[in-house]
């Protein structure tokens, strides 16, 4: 399946996908690569510097219209709390331009006032490439599913709504778009 097949829509949802935590990191903005790039980059880092006998933790990670949960899948009879994140806290879903086999997304912190950044990046390993990609588009799924009730919800009330963004291209067309990216 090429990467222009894959349709996932609120149908479909929820879908889970066993992955590796890659873990969290700050990110500096709300949405775009040049937010994720840095925290990528140190929790890829961190993972490959791991001692020999340590492993990335494998995570069932759940996408749902309500937004995205995960919890570490293991034989111990321990009980481990989700980490959940409403699809209103998260802002921005990526598949990996240099690690194409890496998701990941930007949450929005509620207590940004406790934090000095307001936004965590939070990373996932896939089995493949097409395995991230899904993920993106089933976030994607959420998202638009989140947009739609809003504006239902809304009317012609003057609410203000929450942005979010999903970037639904291919690694090799982010790397085409992202010579015009800067830092700035």
């Amino acid at each position: 399946m090429g990467d222009k097949d894959i349709i996932v829509t609120v149908l479909d949802l929820p879908l889970s996908f066993t992955v590796k935590y890659l873990g969290k990191h700050p990110a500096k903005g709300l949405w775009g690569m040049k937010h994720t790039r840095k925290p990528v980059d140190f929790l890829v880092s961190q993972a490959k510097n791991l001692p020999a006998d340590i492993i990335l933790p494998i995570v069932k990670l759940e996408i749902s219209e309500g937004g995205i949960e995960f919890v570490e899948v293991t034989d111990k009879k321990l009980k481990y709390t989700p980490t959940q994140f409403t699809v209103d806290m998260i802002s921005y879903g990526v598949q990996d331009l240099v690690y194409t086999r890496v998701f990941s997304m930007i949450v929005v912190l509620e207590d940004t006032l406790n934090h000095g950044i307001p936004f965590e990046c939070h990373s996932f390993v896939c089995e493949s490439r097409d395995q991230a990609r899904r993920i993106t588009y089933a976030l994607a799924a959420a998202f638009q599913d989140y947009g739609r009730r809003v504006k239902a919800e809304s009317g012609s009330s003057e609410r203000p709504i929450r942005k979010f963004a999903i970037d639904l291209r291919t690694p090799e067309e982010q790397a085409d778009a992202s010579d015009g990216e800067t830092d700035a």
